[in-house]
């Protein structure tokens, strides 16, 4: 299903003024990547990003290239592990939220 721009356009407005659904943003993508759905997984952090601290400022975090950042989280990228957990280790401090996993 593709998505229109101005449904695109109120998810990134809602999570700019809402931190309550930034965090639920961001705490369901981390459960898709788990439960074996890169794809949402990856639209959600790239969802998450544009409407926080954005791909250039993500990119000095994390000491990586911000067109590589975007590639990877592409609907065709394939990020590696070690540049994943970067990633998401960076927004949740950005965010200042601490995940965890617990087996169920």
């Amino acid at each position: 299903m593709v998505l229109s721009k101005d449904f695109k356009q109120r998810v990134l407005a809602r999570a700019q003024r809402d931190p309550e659904f930034r965090h639920g943003l961001l705490t369901e993508a981390i459960e898709c990547l788990l439960n074996d759905d890169l794809d949402t997984g990856k639209a959600l952090i790239r969802d998450y990003i544009n409407a926080t601290i954005g791909f250039e400022r993500l990119a000095e975090r994390t000491k990586m290239n911000s067109k590589s950042i975007m590639r990877s989280l592409s609907a065709e990228g394939n990020p590696t592990s070690k540049n994943l957990f970067a990633i998401l280790h960076s927004l949740q401090r950005a965010e200042g939220l601490q995940f965890s996993v617990r087996a169920s």
